[in-house]
């Protein structure tokens, strides 16, 4: 089989790899759909089973999303995989600043992020200007947001409204920038394969997010209701108390590490679709594991600081984006730092 896709070119490679992992989804997907006809008697555990299957096939319906969008982008090119970044990018951030107050001295500062420094970003991707794409944000649209919001003439809240919008465009702009440009690293006798940098990228810190969840779900106590008793605690092996409780009940070192680990050994396992050696693509998974899992961390703590269960408040349908942020955000995070770390590296 491995000898069989070596013989393939670039293109077929890719390819193939799309048609391997969307069969994968496809079985997953029906597994999960048969699931639900499994007749439960217990009412306690039933609640539980459902809820559990539940999430489930929310991650499961994120991991399609993701791939879909990834293999859009690589069928239709650099270009378009860009611009089509670019358009998350936007729903992403909108998704942000509409759950975040915002007033009339802000207009000005809303029109610059949403119509001049996000498309200049990805202008900047597109013709892989990279020295000055990786300071764009970070240096001069940082110091034009405070300049535009001050000349509003609105002080009231100046330094937090301000903060909101240079956090949001850090985070839906600059990061999600990151993805895309990984199309554009060269490296020799790579020529043609950079999707296979996106697939490794997104997978593995898709499986650390994952583990790292099934663990904790596993690890911590469930919270009582008034209608279903607590059932009996999990086992004093996996039994952690959330490090974090006031952020985030799931989070605890175990299910991190354990997450970290597994990750991190499947990212080195899939180094032959990398310009990396085994080693190197452990590490690189593990940075970007580390990068992507504290930065879902942080998002749920902006969450709770706005009173919100999801950045798209299933049900109500504010932001018009269903909870795009909360499909995109470790990548946001890991995006940036794994580009990074890859170029300086390899100088690519």
């Amino acid at each position: 089989m491995y000898p069989f896709l070596r013989s393939l070119t670039p293109t077929q490679q890719v390819a193939a790899l799309f048609l391997i992992v969307f069969g994968l989804l496809v079985v997953m997907s029906t597994v999960a759909f048969l699931l639900t006809f499994k007749e439960r008697r217990n009412p306690v555990h039933d609640e539980l089973w459902q809820r559990e299957l539940q999430h489930y096939r929310r991650l499961l319906g994120t991991t399609w999303f993701m791939v879909a969008v990834f293999w859009i982008g690589w069928a239709l090119g650099e270009t378009v995989a860009t611009l089509l970044f670019a358009f998350i990018s936007f729903f992403a951030l909108r998704e942000f600043i509409s759950l975040s107050p915002t007033r009339r001295g802000d207009h000005r500062s809303l029109i610059l992020v949403f119509f001049i420094v996000l498309p200049v970003q990805f202008w900047l991707v597109a013709t892989a200007r990279f020295d000055l794409f990786t300071v764009f944000i970070p240096v001069y649209a940082f110091l034009a947001i405070p300049v535009v919001s001050a000349l509003a003439d609105d002080p009231n809240q100046f330094l937090e409204r301000t903060a909101k919008l240079q956090w949001g465009i850090m985070v839906c702009v600059f990061g999600m920038s990151h993805v895309p440009a990984l199309l554009l690293l060269s490296f020799p006798g790579y020529e043609g394969k950079s999707a296979f940098l996106v697939f490794f990228l997104v997978f593995v810190v898709q499986t650390c997010m994952l583990v790292q969840h099934v663990i904790a779900r596993r690890s911590t106590l469930p919270m009582a209701s008034a209608a279903l008793p607590v059932p009996a605690p999990p086992t004093a092996l996996f039994r952690r108390e959330p490090f974090a409780p006031h952020v985030s009940r799931s989070f605890n070192w175990t299910s991190w590490a354990i997450g970290m680990a597994i990750a991190s050994l499947v990212g080195a396992l899939l180094s032959f679709i990398t310009p990396f050696r085994f080693g190197q693509a452990l590490a690189v998974s593990l940075i970007a594991c580390i990068a992507g899992s504290m930065g879902h961390l942080v998002m749920k703590a902006m969450k709770h600081d706005r009173g919100i269960p999801s950045w798209g408040r299933r049900g109500v349908g504010i932001t018009g984006a269903n909870g795009l942020l909360d499909r995109v955000d470790a990548l946001c995070f890991a995006a940036p730092v794994f580009f990074h770390s890859v170029r300086w590296y390899f100088d690519a």
